[in-house]
C-alpha cells in the first residue's frame, strides 16, 4: 500500500505512540501540548543538531544534519537528527563524491536508554525511510544518549521492522477514526508533560464521584 502525501503522519509521533497511545492521540489528533523540563531539555538538544545546512566531511565520513525523510509505503515524514554517510561498496553514489556511501542514521536523546523501545522504533523508521528514498539497505544506526554521553548501536532486525509497520498501521487507523484511546495509568504518567491535560488518575476511575470521594478522604 502507498499512502497519499496528505495522509502521512509525523515520524516523531511513533515515539509518543509507543510510550503511550493516549499521549500520541492527544498531541497528534487533538492538537494538545504542554511543556515540562524533559520536553524543553529535549528540544534544546535537538536545536543543536537540526541544522539542515550543516555538512561535515572527514575522510571516508560525511555527516548531514536535519535531513528530511519520508516513506509513502509507511505513510510518514520527518527529520533525522544526523545521517552519517560512510564509504562502503554496498552504498550509493553521492553527487560530487567518489565511491559509494552507506547511510547510518544517528538520533540524539536526552537521559538514558529506556526499556519501552520507543527510541529504537523511531530510529528504525528513519532507516526504512532512507531505504525507500535512496534504494539501498540500511542495516544499522545508533542512539546517542545525553547522560552516558555515548552511542548505543541499533541493528534493524526483521522483528524491529515489523514492530514499526504494525505500530504505524495502528496509528493510521486511530488517526482515520480520530479516536483517542482511554487512559491506562502507569508510573510513567508522573513524568508525562500532558498529565494535567490527560488527568490519568481521574480518567482511569469508573466515574468522577469515585475520584472526588477519594480526594476528600485524602484531605481528612
Amino acid at each position: 500500500m502507498s499512502w497519499q502525501e496528505e495522509d502521512w503522519l509525523q515520524l516523531s509521533g511513533l515515539q509518543h505512540f509507543v510510550f503511550c497511545r493516549r499521549q500520541w492521540a492527544l498531541i497528534h489528533i487533538e492538537n494538545q501540548w504542554a511543556e515540562n523540563f524533559r520536553t524543553v531539555d529535549g528540544q534544546l538538544m535537538h536545536e543543536n543538531v537540526h541544522d539542515s545546512a550543516f555538512r561535515e566531511s572527514r575522510g571516508d565520513l560525511l555527516v548531514v544534519r536535519g535531513l528530511a525523510v519520508h516513506s509513502a509505503e509507511l505513510g510518514i515524514s520527518g527529520q533525522c537528527d544526523a545521517v552519517e554517510f560512510r564509504k562502503d561498496p554496498s552504498g550509493i553514489p553521492l553527487r560530487n563524491r567518489e565511491g559509494r556511501w552507506l547511510p547510518y542514521p544517528v538520533e540524539y536523546k536526552r537521559g538514558r536508554p529506556k526499556e519501552h523501545g520507543a527510541d529504537e522504533l523511531q530510529l528504525c523508521a528513519q532507516a526504512m525511510c532512507l531505504e525507500e528514498m535512496l534504494c539501498c539497505a540500511v542495516p544499522e544506526g545508533a542512539l546517542y544518549y545525553g547522560e552516558p554521553r555515548r552511542r548505543t548501536a541499533v541493528p534493524f532486525a526483521p522483528g524491529l521492522r515489523r514492530q514499526v509497520q504494525d505500530s504505524l498501521a495502528e496509528m493510521h487507523e486511530l488517526y482515520r477514526r480520530r479516536h483517542t484511546p482511554k487512559v491506562k495509568f502507569s508510573k510513567s504518567c508522573s513524568a508525562c508533560s500532558l498529565k494535567e491535560l490527560c488527568l490519568p488518575r481521574l480518567m482511569s476511575r469508573k466515574n468522577v464521584a469515585d475520584y472526588l470521594t477519594a480526594a476528600v478522604e485524602e484531605l481528612k
